[in-house]
């Protein structure tokens, strides 16, 4: 099919994540007002909407504290700085296994919890987007699995459409788009729905410019979508979304790099952004704008 620019184009800045990222750039924001602040600093500079982990202050690994969310999103929403909030729902579901000659018992970093418990801190904090992983997948590590199952899913989907809360579909593979669809179909998700295409994750999509397209051609007409890469391919996928019709999103926990061996923020990383799609001809949103595309409501927390 032919390719058809976005002329407008937000961008989501992921501000953290939860990758073992925290000592390889002195960037990687821990505490809840270091992410909160570089949130607002990737706001100001092209951002409409900033996803966010949050992570233990002190060690840097990943957390799922409602606490720790409550915090972050009152520092982001105290601030005079506009932007669409979407926090994580992607804790919980961490399946570790033991070697292949004893997978079982399930091993340290085991974190399964029920639906109610992964979406918890969004019941707390009422972000107008939250992630679904729609899908199980092998994702990097040799024994951790990322586990989604139907059942689950479709549970944690029904709680987030019953408080109002706009889920971004996060799909890894074309059958997760397919389940996404399903569950639309059941009633569990409204349609429009909101996809983010994850590309070059291991082992889900590849980041090839083939793959991607069949994604892209998988997501429904009607459906908002945004794309990114992970590492070195995170800026030509900018250029690689806009191109094929979508949003883009750049961030720290995609990649840590500006350049070849220059570390990056946050906010440069949304520059850059912002300079590529300008020079491609398409124009930035803001996160007003944003929030009526795409039909997103502000709330205060509970």
């Amino acid at each position: 099919m032919p390719l058809t620019m976005n002329p407008n184009v937000f961008i989501t800045c992921a501000v953290t994540g939860s990758g073992a990222t925290q000592d390889k750039s002195e960037h990687v924001p821990r505490s809840p007002e270091a992410i909160a602040n570089s949130a607002i600093a990737a706001a100001k500079a092209g951002a409409a909407v900033v996803h966010c982990h949050v992570r233990d202050p002190d060690t840097g690994a990943p957390s799922r504290d409602p606490k720790l969310f409550r915090e972050l999103t009152d520092r982001i929403r105290d601030s005079a700085t506009d932007v669409v909030l979407n926090l994580t729902a992607g804790m919980g579901g961490d399946l570790v296994f033991g070697p292949p000659d004893s997978p079982l018992p399930l091993i340290s970093g085991t974190d399964m919890t029920s639906a109610q418990e992964r979406v918890a801190h969004v019941l707390e904090c009422r972000p107008e987007i939250c992630t679904l992983d729609c899908g199980t997948m092998n994702f990097a590590e040799s024994d951790y699995v990322m586990t989604n199952t139907p059942g689950m899913l479709e549970a944690m989907g029904q709680l987030m459409t019953e408080m109002g809360v706009c889920p971004e579909i996060e799909a890894f593979d074309t059958g997760h788009l397919w389940l996404a669809k399903r569950l639309v179909d059941n009633g569990v998700l409204k349609s429009p729905a909101l996809v983010q295409l994850c590309m070059g994750i291991p082992w889900g999509a590849p980041d090839d410019l083939n793959t991607f397209m069949a994604m892209v051609n998988n997501v429904p007409s009607d459906w908002n979508w945004s794309a990114f890469a992970i590492g070195r391919n995170e800026l030509p996928y900018v250029a690689a979304a806009v191109l094929a019709g979508g949003n883009v999103r750049v961030g720290l926990e995609d990649n840590l790099y500006l350049k070849r061996g220059v570390l990056a923020t946050n906010e440069q990383l949304v520059e850059r952004a912002v300079t590529i799609i300008e020079t491609m001809g398409s124009q930035v949103m803001d996160a007003a704008t944003v929030r009526t595309q795409l039909g997103l409501t502000k709330r205060a927390p509970v």
